[in-house]
């Protein structure tokens, strides 16, 4: 089959095109014909320096999410599941692939009505927004300043936002990514502009829940425009770096710094819950760009230089 290999790690450029054996489902597994690999931010940090949550020695096949349909399973796996659409990670590796071998309950089936594009740009994405939104207990006329807003996440959190009665400011960077957040009727600011803050105080006066997803001196700011009784949850470090805020200095402000998590069987649920609500139209996921898998290079290469808005999928 094809694939896509990481034997070393470095720039774009390492990760090289090539054959890799045909998986076959063993006991308890079953078989995925990828039609679409979920890219995020996180495995072009592995990719470059080894550095990440996924662990494994090189040679490797990066990707931890794909969409297809379930072509074939292992003993003990009821054939039924055979031609079903579904979503799935993979375990950390993979991904980068036609095919890919997973246990029975890992994968997520896809509601009728969703495109299975717009299910993998839900996997993760979806759930990292429903969970942050949560943890955020967002309340009718909050004002919620969204990083990172042209986004994957940031674009849902926006939504989500929206949807709570939240008066929501979208930060985002460049003027492509702000026009397109206006077309969409958001009040939004451009966090490379200096005076980006005064902009966000003219809009809102003041700002009780921050979505980080820049990190870095954007997030320092943003902090500084939380009012007391505040909250603020980082999910991203588009610019580099984690947000530097001490927990001493958000005390002493009286903000609260939220570090939300899940447990596996939480993670699926709101798996199950963003395809729902995307099969309902309420969580509209955007894919800004899509590559073929030989062009994975290309991909991390667009995503590393923050030219991408949304979600970027690989399209087998």
């Amino acid at each position: 089959m094809r694939a896509v290999w990481l034997r070393e790690f470095g720039g774009p450029e390492v990760l090289v095109p090539g054959a890799a054996p045909d998986p076959v489902p063993g006991p308890g597994q079953v078989l995925i014909d990828v039609a679409h690999a979920n890219l995020t931010f996180v495995e072009t940090i592995f990719r470059a320096t080894g550095f990440g949550p996924f662990g494994r020695e090189l040679p490797v096949i990066p990707g931890n999410g794909v969409g297809g349909t379930i072509a074939a399973v292992g003993p003990g796996v009821d054939p039924a599941l055979v031609g079903r659409r579904v979503v799935s990670a993979t375990g950390g590796s993979g991904g980068y692939a036609e095919r890919v071998v997973v246990d029975r309950d890992v994968p997520v089936e896809v509601p009728d009505g969703l495109p299975l594009d717009e299910a993998v740009a839900l996997l993760a994405d979806g759930r990292t927004a429903l969970m942050l939104a949560r943890a955020a207990g967002l309340r009718p006329g909050d004002r919620v300043l969204v990083e990172a807003a042209a986004g994957g996440v940031g674009h849902l959190l926006t939504q989500l936002a929206t949807t709570a009665g939240a008066r929501v400011i979208a930060a985002a960077g460049g003027p492509r990514k702000v026009a397109l957040l206006r077309e969409r009727g958001l009040v939004v600011v451009d966090y490379r502009e200096p005076d980006w803050p005064d902009r966000v105080r003219v809009a809102a006066g003041g700002v009780d829940v921050v979505f980080d997803g820049v990190g870095g001196p954007v997030a320092r700011t943003a902090f500084d425009l939380l009012q007391r009784g505040g909250r603020m949850l980082s999910f991203g470090l588009a610019g580099g770096s984690w947000a530097d805020v001490p927990e001493e200095t958000a005390a002493a402000r009286g903000v609260t710094l939220l570090r939300p998590g899940a447990s596996p069987d939480e993670l699926r649920a709101l798996t199950r819950q963003a395809l729902a609500e995307g099969a309902a139209g309420r969580l509209r996921p955007l894919i800004g760009q899509r590559f073929p898998l030989e062009r994975a290079a290309d991909a991390h290469a667009a995503m590393e230089s923050r030219a991408t808005v949304g979600k970027t999928l690989l399209d087998l």
